[in-house]
């Protein structure tokens, strides 16, 4: 990722913001009056540094509310006219980059559902050539890493240099608590393999409704993102898309005073030594699971040179739904969730199921 060390750092674009930035404003831009009233009392909480709001709506299903188009930026420059505080939009296409920049768009997002396709960002890409303007990046509705980095990449090499993701969570079949999963792990890995790229939390559309938006808001935070992007609304109930997701701004103003801002130890010169010792000990238990791990796979290998001795099946379903519900249970009566457990013991059959295969599939005997 050598080619991404020079993505700028959020201070360098608010160089006066000592803590995460916070971007809201409505979902969907529907009225002059809607758009003014709701970014002024934004500004008037003195806690929103950027104004945002969808003025080109892509739904999911047609005959849906799908933005009033650019009329809508003429409202928001003049909600940034009123308040002073920069103004964000997502752009789809070219043509609403085009638009957008006319109408003196501060920052520019790209949704989700464009970054799941490498043709319309290359498009937005072409189209921002030779403009200095920061763009943020949604991950893509389906858990593609790779898709979001070749995102970032390609908006990079057009030369934007302030380039930020957006961190959304991503569609599951089934899923109930949130609208969208968060899987954490997807942006810790993206920041891991990008360490200089901003990352700001869409907790709306994490959540999906208001109840849920303070408790995934506080878990970014605690991740050290860079920043929130909230969606807020004078009257949500009454809004036109994503009602329950949004917030009114006095509600925004108590949400943010409760949050809990933590430090970096990253940035301290040195390591508090308690903190240093837990960490030792997470590394010895670290690996010691790793040559257990090793241990597991030289068992499982044994395993397979028996089933291929005896012309047996790898896969032995009956004997890997008691393993997983005993372990299941296990370790729910030790303070483990039955999602990390199941997660953990797919990937460690999976590996076994790799390495019987090797074994089943040698030439040797």
């Amino acid at each position: 990722m050598s080619k991404l060390t020079d993505i700028s750092p959020l201070n360098t674009w608010l160089p006066n913001l000592d803590r995460p930035v916070i971007i809201s404003g409505p979902c969907s831009a529907e009225t002059e009056e809607q758009v003014i009233e709701t970014c002024k009392q934004l500004a008037a909480t003195n806690k929103v540094d950027i104004l945002r709001a969808g003025i080109w709506k892509p739904r999911t299903r047609p005959n849906n509310f799908e933005g009033v188009g650019a009329e809508g930026l003429k409202w928001l420059r003049k909600a940034k006219a009123v308040t002073g505080l920069p103004i964000t939009v997502e752009v789809a296409n070219a043509q609403h980059v085009l638009e957008a920049l006319k109408h003196g768009v501060d920052i520019l997002w790209i949704g989700a559902r464009t970054t799941v396709n490498p043709f319309s960002v290359q498009e937005i890409a072409d189209a921002l050539k030779g403009v200095d303007i920061p763009v943020l990046i949604k991950n893509p509705i389906n858990a593609d890493l790779q898709l979001w980095i070749g995102a970032i990449e390609r908006i990079h090499q057009a030369g934007i240099s302030q380039v930020g993701a957006i961190h959304r969570g991503f569609a599951k079949y089934g899923e109930k608590k949130y609208r969208n999963t968060p899987q954490w792990q997807l942006p810790i890995e993206l920041r891991r393999q990008i360490p200089g790229i901003p990352i700001i939390c869409d907790p709306s559309h994490i959540a999906g409704n208001r109840e849920l938006l303070y408790e995934v808001a506080q878990e970014a935070l605690d991740l050290n993102y860079d920043g929130l992007m909230i969606e807020s609304h004078i009257n949500p109930d009454k809004a036109w898309s994503d009602a329950k997701q949004q917030v009114t701004p006095q509600k925004l103003a108590e949400m943010i005073d409760k949050f809990v801002l933590r430090e970096d130890v990253s940035v301290k010169d040195a390591i508090p030594g308690e903190l240093e010792s837990l960490r030792s000990q997470i590394d010895k238990f670290d690996d010691e699971i790793l040559s257990l791990f090793a241990q597991r796979m030289t068992v499982a290998e044994d395993i397979g040179l028996y089933k291929k001795a005896n012309n047996l099946t790898i896969l032995q379903t009956k004997r890997w739904e008691e393993i997983l519900n005993q372990v299941c249970s296990k370790g729910e009566k030790l303070g483990l969730s039955r999602e990390f457990i199941e997660k953990y013991f797919k990937a460690v059959h999976q590996e076994s199921i790799n390495h019987q295969n090797k074994i089943m599939n040698s030439n040797g005997s």
